[in-house]
């Protein structure tokens, strides 16, 4: 019955408390682009998280789309990302409430266009300016 409520960690069990679930559900959920990273997007403390916020910069997702969480920020959020997602390794992306993956998949999907695609469909890709159209134009 509670068998899929625990997952092994080497030589732990660990099981996600249901106040963390919630948590995360809602948090994966709030914004229509949500990353965990380790640190900020102004502040990356790994390549992998670098990596995906340049993507996501890149591609021009709007900020007001976007959400990140700093999974050193606190540890519960760190082990319990990896539990929510059954992914192992930080950054992960969510699109739209949904698991993408982690940066890897997250370079496939870009350079394949994938990445494009889906952002534009879901509306999370900020207004680009016409060409030739510079800053304080009136």
């Amino acid at each position: 019955m509670f068998r899929n409520s625990f997952k092994l960690f080497g030589n732990q069990i660990r099981s996600l408390s249901t106040q963390t679930r919630q948590a995360l559900e809602l948090a994966v959920k709030e914004d229509p682009v949500v990353l965990f990273m380790k640190g900020t997007p102004n502040q990356p403390m790994c390549g992998f998280s670098l990596r995906a916020i340049q993507v996501l910069s890149m591609e021009n997702v709007a900020t007001d789309k976007l959400a990140t969480y700093n999974v050193l920020s606190n540890e519960e959020l760190r082990d319990g990302i990896k539990e929510f997602s059954d992914w192992p390794t930080v950054p992960q992306l969510y699109i739209n409430g949904e698991f993408v993956g982690g940066c890897d998949i997250l370079m496939s999907m870009h350079k394949s266009g994938e990445l494009h695609k889906i952002l534009g469909e879901i509306k999370a890709l900020a207004p680009t300016k016409p060409e030739g159209e510079t800053a304080g134009a009136n």
